[in-house]
């Protein structure tokens, strides 16, 4: 019996502008094309591990993409973009 060999999961790049005015990629290992609010869960996590657990229940269902705006806010990541890495 053989193995079936497992497609390897796609890579994303992520975007962003940081806080410095500097741009950054971060390459993602995801199944599906992340969302920008799954991307900035992502990039919380390497960004700010601290953050990883923030509660953004003020933001919920008022703020579309509570996680990016949370990003701006606090971080000031901007212009998140999603992209499949070549």
């Amino acid at each position: 019996m053989g193995f079936i060999e497992e497609a390897p999961m796609p890579k994303w790049n992520v975007s962003f502008i940081n806080d410095r005015g500097e741009p950054v990629v971060e390459q993602f290992d995801c199944e599906h094309e992340p969302t920008l609010e799954e991307a900035a869960q992502m990039v919380r996590v390497r960004v700010s591990p601290v953050l990883e657990k923030l509660d953004l229940n003020d933001l919920a269902d008022r703020v579309p993409d509570p996680t990016v705006k949370s990003l701006h806010d606090q971080n000031g990541i901007k212009d998140l973009r999603v992209e499949p890495a070549a």
